[in-house]
């Protein structure tokens, strides 16, 4: 009985896991969340659902990273943990310059790339 105990245990606790996924929440640095590695923010394919797809781009790195060749409408997903200050922010120039969203901590959403030359992940 005590096996069955646990395994409903643990049954209850990746269903609860599975449903805080849908939200986009992420609490470890170990957490997947559609595919995003914990502590990392995604960027994927164009027009790609984000349940159906893997991330093109995952950035780890505090700072500024810059984009090319990207267009049209993509999902970005801030999978980052800790502080509620660690944002991502997309900017129309180089070098995180013109920053114009802000990603927070366990968002996404979908935005369109055309203008966005650049990345930046803030460090809580």
């Amino acid at each position: 009985m005590r096996r069955i105990t646990r395994g409903a245990a643990a049954l209850a606790l990746a269903t609860a896991a599975i449903a805080t996924a849908g939200t986009g929440s992420a609490h470890a640095s170990d957490r997947t969340v559609y595919g995003c590695p914990g502590g990392a923010v995604c960027l994927y394919p164009e027009g790609a659902d984000i349940h159906t797809s893997s991330p093109t781009h995952i950035f780890y790195s505090y700072g500024a990273h810059n984009l090319s060749n990207q267009f049209g409408n993509h999902y970005v997903l801030n999978n980052q943990y800790g502080s509620a200050n660690a944002t991502a922010q997309l900017c129309n120039g180089y070098n995180g310059v013109d920053c114009v969203v802000t990603v927070g901590l366990n968002e996404f959403g979908v935005f369109n790339l055309a203008p966005i030359n650049s990345i930046v992940l803030n460090q809580p």
